[in-house]
């Protein structure tokens, strides 16, 4: 079944992993898995994303230059189990843009060290990724 606008939010916001695909100029896809949080809700609603000290093989990451290119974004968060009335995913589709500025990343960063533990001794300090909705959409299994 389709899920209402609340409840989409209500299960993005408590997702703990997500997918972030972007497209290049090029328009081949690029999907990878990342950790982020979302607006507070007095705030226009976005999705953040950082570039933490989770190991990376370069900073010249793929997903920047695609947004660079493309200014667009989707994430997706999921719940998969084997008993099958639990399955759900949500899709956000949006504006994304980078930010590098220490003014444009504070609140984002943030959000992220209130969501994960694991940043609060190392917060990220790379870009952050921002991603403005302009839909959300969701499903979830429905006997």
């Amino acid at each position: 079944m389709r899920l209402d606008e609340s409840e989409a939010w209500r299960r993005f916001r408590a997702a703990r992993v997500a997918r972030l695909a972007t497209t290049g100029a090029d328009g081949a896809p690029h999907v990878v898995p990342v950790t982020f949080a979302v607006s507070p809700p007095a705030e226009p609603a976005a999705v953040v994303i950082a570039v933490d000290h989770k190991p990376k093989t370069t900073t010249n990451l793929r997903r920047l230059r695609n947004i660079a290119a493309t200014g667009r974004a989707s994430i997706l968060t999921d719940e998969y189990d084997e008993d099958w009335p639990r399955l759900w995913w949500v899709r956000l589709d949006g504006r994304a843009r980078v930010l590098t500025d220490d003014a444009g990343r504070a609140a984002p960063i943030t959000w992220l060290v209130a969501k994960y533990a694991q940043y609060q001794d190392n917060p990220p300090q790379g870009p952050v990724i921002r991603i403005e909705a302009d839909t959300i959409t969701g499903w979830a299994y429905a006997e």
